[in-house]
């Protein structure tokens, strides 16, 4: 999904002529032979590093092997061959997960690190604190420019529509519609319905990155900046404008016995709001886009 929409804006802007991608069946980029013959052939002058194995409450919960060792694998790989291959700028996206499970909100890049985890998620997000870290100590080693961002949850264009191992909106596009289709009288949203959460478009991020990259130096960015709308919703809230946008008429329901994770996550986006960047897309608007991109790939889409 994001991999996707970096793609779109770069090719939008028309400045971007030779852009290298690789598809899951073409590149396993776990795989450190591979990754490095790929650099050593195309030589790319700067990486966007997107790839990454996600998936959402359940998947993290019963695949945290996957989740820890697939991600190390990735961005290890990637990062050292763009070093060894003389890549002038990078740019690695990790997850807002990466904060403390009680950290103070809304979320400052300087609460990294200061408690424990979400342990829901903590496996991926010990790997991605990884790489955070890995960026940075090749920026102080090496003087390279790799710069780390933190997005929040996103949504948006490709996304994996997987009715258990997706991530909550296009889980609950899925649930929603499924149950629209079938004539359901309700539909059953894990937890309380009380956590808050902050949710932006994919393309909002795509333009943050390329503008980042075009504009800015990882000494002017610090050791990684926050990248969303600065805004927030309760998950009962967004069930109810999912189930609105799909246009499902039955009862919106909430199951306490589920886990909730962590009870609010708002990045504090100050930091790249100062810089001169800021999200456009609203949350009725891009769920709308959401489930036209779902209707048109709902079966195909099931990673």
């Amino acid at each position: 999904m994001v991999g996707s929409a970096i793609y779109r804006e770069l090719k939008n802007k028309k400045s971007y002529n030779n852009i290298i991608v690789k598809t899951r069946s073409e590149l396993d980029l776990t795989d450190h032979n591979s990754v490095f013959e790929l650099f050593n052939t195309e030589k790319p002058e700067w990486v966007f590093l997107a790839a990454a194995k996600v998936g959402g409450i359940h998947a993290n919960n019963a695949y945290p092997v996957d989740f820890l060792l697939d991600n190390l694998k990735i961005q290890n790989n990637i990062i050292e061959a763009s070093y060894k291959n003389n890549v002038e700028k990078l740019l690695f996206l990790g997850s807002s997960c990466i904060y403390p499970k009680h950290a103070p909100q809304p979320l400052k890049e300087e609460y990294l690190l200061t408690s424990e985890l979400e342990p829901t998620n903590e496996p991926y997000a010990i790997a991605k604190i990884a790489g955070i870290k890995l960026c940075n100590a090749y920026n102080r080693q090496y003087g390279t420019d790799y710069i780390s961002v933190m997005p929040c949850n996103l949504y948006g264009l490709n996304d994996n529509y997987h009715p258990e191992n997706a991530h909550v909106i296009p889980m609950l596009l899925r649930r929603f519609h499924d149950a629209k289709e079938k004539g359901l009288d309700k539909v059953t949203v894990w937890g309380t319905g009380t956590p808050m959460r902050e949710f932006m478009n994919a393309d909002d991020l795509a333009q943050a990155c390329v503008w980042l990259m075009e504009s800015k130096k990882a000494s002017e960015v610090g050791e990684f900046i926050n990248i969303g709308t600065g805004v927030d919703l309760s998950i009962r809230e967004l069930a109810q404008l999912i189930k609105d946008t799909v246009g499902f008429e039955g009862l919106l329901e909430f199951d306490p016995t589920k886990p909730d994770g962590t009870p609010k996550k708002l990045l504090d986006v100050s930091k790249i709001n100062a810089l001169g960047w800021r999200a456009q897309t609203s949350l009725p608007d891009g769920l709308k886009l959401a489930y036209e991109d779902f209707l048109n790939n709902k079966d195909v889409r099931l990673l």
